[in-house]
Formats: C-alpha cells, sequence, structure tokens
C-alpha cells in the first residue's frame, strides 16, 4: 500500500503542530498510511482523512489535558490519540496500552522513528494494569462504549485524575446509558466538552469524567492484586 492517496495537510495542522511537531507528525502520517494500513490497523479508505480525521482530531484533545501529567492511551491501536498526544505535549509521560502483538511493534517502531522519548509502550490490558499502576488522565478513542470503559480506565485513574473519551455524536447518549457504572465507579463528576473549535469541523467531543474515591469493594480488590 502507497501513501498516494495522502492528502495534503490542512493549513490549520500548521497551526496545530509547531516546530518539531511538524516533522514528527509528517512522518507519522506517512506511517499511518503506508505500514499501519498494510498491516490492518487502519482501513485504506482512511488514508485521503489521515490529516483531518485522524491527526488533527486527536491533536485537539491536547486543549483539555493539564500541563506535566501522565497519561494512558487505553487501547492505543495505531496510535490515535496516544502517539498524537504525545507529539504536540512533549511535557507530559505518554504509555499506550495495548493487548495484541502486531499493534504492539507498529507502536514500538512509530515511537523510535519518530523519536518520542516521552513514550512508552506497554503491551496488555487495562484490567491486568489496575493495582499496578496510577495516572492522571486516561484516554481512549473507538475502543468501548462508555459504561465498559469505564470499568477499565477507573481504576487506572488517580483521585481527581480525569478520563478523556472521544464519543462523536453518541456522546450524550452514552453518557447518559453509562449513569448507573458512574455511581458503580465512584466518579466525582462526569460531562460532554468540545475541544479544537476552529482547527476541526466539527468540533471534537469528549466525555470526561473526573475519578472520586474508588468505592470500598474496589479499594480492597486493588490491595489483593498488589499483594499478590
Amino acid at each position: 500500500m502507497s501513501d498516494e492517496m495522502l492528502q495534503p495537510p490542512p493549513e490549520v495542522a500548521r497551526e496545530v503542530f509547531t516546530g518539531e511537531m511538524w516533522e514528527r507528525a509528517e512522518a507519522f502520517a506517512g506511517m499511518l498510511a503506508g505500514p499501519a494500513v498494510v498491516r490492518g490497523l487502519l482501513g485504506p479508505r482512511e488514508i485521503p482523512r489521515i490529516w483531518d480525521r485522524h491527526l488533527l482530531n486527536c491533536a485537539v484533545v491536547a486543549e483539555a489535558i493539564p500541563p506535566g501529567v501522565s497519561l494512558v492511551d487505553i487501547g492505543s491501536g495505531a496510535g490515535l490519540p496516544g502517539i498524537v498526544l504525545a507529539i504536540v505535549r512533549p511535557d507530559i509521560t505518554v504509555t499506550l496500552l495495548e493487548p495484541l502483538l502486531r499493534r504492539i511493534v507498529f507502536l514500538e517502531e512509530a515511537v523510535t522513528e519518530l523519536k518520542l522519548d516521552n513514550v512508552e509502550v506497554l503491551r496488555g490490558r487495562a484490567e491486568e494494569l489496575a493495582g499496578k499502576r496510577v495516572f492522571d488522565i486516561a484516554s481512549a478513542r473507538a475502543v468501548a462504549p462508555l459504561d465498559r470503559l469505564l470499568v477499565w480506565a477507573m481504576p487506572l485513574l488517580r483521585e481527581g485524575g480525569e478520563l478523556l473519551a472521544m464519543k462523536g455524536e453518541r456522546a450524550a447518549e452514552e453518557l447518559e446509558d453509562a449513569r448507573d457504572q458512574l455511581q458503580k465507579c465512584g466518579a466525582a463528576r462526569a460531562e460532554l466538552i468540545s475541544v479544537g473549535r476552529d482547527k476541526v469541523e466539527p468540533p471534537a467531543t469528549l466525555v470526561r469524567v473526573v475519578a472520586g474515591r474508588p468505592p470500598r469493594r474496589v479499594r480492597q480488590a486493588s490491595r489483593r492484586r498488589r499483594k499478590r
């Protein structure tokens, strides 16, 4: 698969990817249009939309991320949004969490080629990492419905940490459907936010969930896992 269908970046891309970020963004676009498609991580029809639908759409999520935090990208796949966020936010540390080997291989190659020293690639599932690591932010894109994503993400967050789930048109519906799960997971607050105004059309919609103190049974289960 060649990258002949890869469209030139829109002008706004220069505003989002500045300085050294630009070369990395261009290189990653080439990897997504080439190796990622060949290996089945991205559909061929996505090649013309790599800049607007994927790179820019993921990059604007950085607007919702505080400085200097640790972030885990759950089900990172081809590195969307994890690698993009690492490119535009060199001040944060990013853990790309992915269970499938062929995706892990691509992610490791991308991190090496792009010289991203603020990224680690970790093979595994979120539920396996619970009780072993804790993060400030969890990101996810097209991984699972929100109610299921909460079960995976909330145990990985410190109290006051945030899940940023890219949800698009069904965001409000998924948030409503997940009300019971939000309470079970001990969420302190959940809301819809828009990012990327004047940069992507339509603006990207995120579900932001702030982690509260986890329910007692969850804390006990976490302690048991740490003792093993």
